[in-house]
């Protein structure tokens, strides 16, 4: 099956809280597009503006399954493609067309290649005074590090992630799957909401905002900053531990499966304590206060550790979920899929692709009140509504877009 022919037939939800909100999606890779997929999974309409030739780079990525990139798929279903090739003044002029009739554009290009584009907010915003621009980039749109480039791996060991993570005697870990890009698009889209709703409540003008890749991941690290400009401590790597509260970890049980408990406060203390009937532990001055634990963390966790070893799993969560333990299984993607609360609340299927009728995906981050969410049908092949959303609603004439697709500037107003 040919990417043309995977059609995305369903059009965004019509009862989502963003529904009536036209975004212009310039964004590749990772981080832009899931600002983009955050928007459209509560109803905005998301037009992705690709290269008419290769797409988005994501198109590539691996691992693919039947020629279709797995993570392009999950964060781009249900948005509409249009190819247009941003290295024409042609091509700028169209996305400047684009821009006119938009609520939102996400870009991700290095600070300072809109405006040499004639594209930046100053220029988008004679044309639209209610746009919001949301830009995300490497380092921020402002520093002396502005103008450097940036993916998701130099974030997660710039912001101080790749340091923490691992065990004292590991190297420096960065994760096997785009965290600082998903934290970062997240983040975009929560500061675009934010633009509309202050759009909509004060004067109607849009704005600009700034997404550095590093900073939200930086935010969920900030405890380190501050223990250290505090305290001159520098935190280090500790594994599964916390270093804030104990026991916490991640533990093997007697069958050979894995599962956490996360006794973080002193009730949930007390009561792991009851459900290995160990009573003793409680008055136990060594055990009796976080402060105390955390100073015996290492013979409390080997406590924890041989009592979690002694059964199977299935049986230590039974009595941690009797005694009100915060804990859960350490799950894999076969775990997940085959899990009736995940069925039921958080997955959703990838209908109508090449990837087959079993594929489901995790859904919206967020449930709201009377909001089913959207459906997925669909990924869109590069190019694929150039017609409809070049022809049908910027109103080119055929003809124009005919001539376009010839130079190349566009795709083929079918779609490639």
């Amino acid at each position: 099956m040919s990417p043309a022919d995977m059609r995305d037939d369903s059009p965004p939800p019509a009862d989502g809280p963003l529904a009536g909100v036209r975004v212009i999606e310039l964004g590749s890779m990772y981080a832009a597009p899931t600002a983009g997929r955050m928007l459209r999974d509560f109803g905005a309409d998301v037009v992705k503006v690709e290269d008419p030739a290769s797409g988005d780079f994501a198109r590539q990525w691996q691992p693919a399954h039947n020629g279709l990139a797995i993570g392009f798929s999950r964060l781009n279903a249900g948005k509409r493609s249009v190819g247009v090739d941003l290295r024409r003044p042609a091509g700028r002029d169209i996305v400047r067309r684009l821009a006119r009739d938009a609520d939102v554009l996400i870009e991700n290009f290095r600070p300072g290649r809109m405006e040499a584009w004639g594209l930046g907010y100053k220029e988008l915003s004679q044309d639209n005074p209610g746009l919001v621009l949301t830009r995300v980039s490497g380092f921020g749109q402002t520093g002396p590090y502005r103008e450097r480039p940036g993916f998701g791996t130099v974030a997660e060991t710039a912001s101080g992630y790749a340091f923490l993570n691992g065990w004292p005697d590991s190297p420096p870990t960065a994760p096997p799957f785009g965290f600082a890009d998903s934290i970062a698009g997240i983040a975009a889209a929560f500061g675009t909401t934010m633009a509309l709703y202050r759009r909509e409540t004060g004067d109607g003008a849009g704005g600009e905002v700034d997404v550095a890749l590093y900073e939200p991941l930086m935010f969920i690290l900030g405890d380190a900053v501050l223990r250290y400009t505090a305290s001159g401590e520098i935190m280090q790597r500790c594994g599964n531990a916390s270093g804030a509260a104990s026991p916490r970890g991640i533990y093997q049980a007697a069958d050979g499966a894995w599962l956490s408990i996360a006794a973080s406060n002193q009730s949930i203390a007390m009561r792991l304590f009851d459900a290995m009937d160990r009573p003793d532990l409680r008055t136990d001055e060594r055990y009796a206060t976080n402060a105390a634990r955390m100073a015996n963390n290492e013979a409390l966790q080997k406590i924890v550790a041989d009592w979690v070893r002694s059964r199977p799993r299935a049986d230590v969560l039974a009595v941690l979920d009797e005694h009100e333990v915060v804990a859960a299984p350490v799950n894999d993607a076969r775990d997940i899929t085959r899990d009736p609360h995940f069925a039921e609340r958080t997955l959703v299927e990838l209908a109508g692709t090449v990837l087959g009728p079993a594929a489901v995906m995790p859904g919206p981050v967020l449930h709201v009140k009377d909001y089913a969410g959207p459906a997925y049908e669909g990924v869109p092949g590069v190019g694929e509504h150039t017609g409809e959303v070049l022809g049908g609603e910027l109103g080119m004439p055929a003809d124009r877009l005919a001539e376009l697709a010839a130079a190349g500037v566009i795709s083929a107003p079918g779609g490639s």
